[in-house]
């Protein structure tokens, strides 16, 4: 029964949270400064969800093979590859290295 009380709780939650987006006023939104936040917040996310994801295994820090499939998209980023083609570098690089270090 516990889950079920989790997922209410989590649906209240996202309820008041849209609520509570919907309730501010239109020129709070309208600041300089809110814009250059609303901008820069997902890509602040994105970079820690991946530094969080190549770099940390069970709470401690590691190096391995996907740091270098994170070095070979940021060099297919830099040459202006396709985004397949960052995705397909990064992979094809962290199972090579993966393949042959075991």
């Amino acid at each position: 029964m516990s889950v079920w009380i989790a997922i209410a709780v989590t649906a209240v939650g996202c309820y008041v949270v849209k609520l509570v987006g919907l309730l501010v006023p239109a020129e709070a939104l309208e600041r300089p400064l809110v814009r250059r936040l609303a901008a820069l917040v997902p890509v602040a996310l994105l970079a820690a969800l991946t530094a969080q994801q190549t770099f940390s295994t069970a709470g401690s820090l590691v190096v391995d093979a996907r740091a270098a499939g994170l070095a070979a998209a940021a060099v297919a980023l830099v040459l202006r590859a396709p985004f397949l083609v960052v995705v397909a570098s990064a992979v094809l690089v962290t199972a090579g290295i993966r393949a042959l270090g075991g």
